[in-house]
């Protein structure tokens, strides 16, 4: 079902506006200046191990361990994806590696 001009551009102009008021609310809430209470720092700290670790578990847990190629390719892809970032410290380029040498390794390498 096609969407008319008009709809399209008030989604486009809602996401934006979501999308930009979830950018100014923390401002908003802690201007400069302001002591960030101490649940706030904690999540900062916290959060974004926590989310990668439950990206990991989600991306492994349909590995097929007990048929060819025996979640080699994936163990390859995470181990060099972890030796990347504990080298280099950089999320885009060791996500970025990890990704296209997983590719590589399924396409080429372990194809069954």
């Amino acid at each position: 079902m096609p969407i008319s001009a008009a709809k399209s551009f008030l989604i486009i102009l809602v996401v934006a506006a979501a999308t930009f008021s979830t950018r100014l609310v923390p401002f908003l809430l802690f201007p400069k200046g302001k002591e960030i209470p101490p649940v706030i720092q904690y999540l900062g700290r916290v959060l974004t191990p926590a989310v990668i670790g439950m990206l990991v578990v989600y991306c492994l847990k349909t590995t097929p361990v007990l048929t060819a190629p025996h979640g080699v390719p994936e163990a390859i892809a995470v181990a060099v994806t972890a030796g990347l970032h504990v080298w280099k410290r950089n999320n885009l380029l060791s996500i970025g590696v990890g990704t296209i040498l997983y590719m590589i390794l399924i396409q080429v390498v372990f194809v069954c």
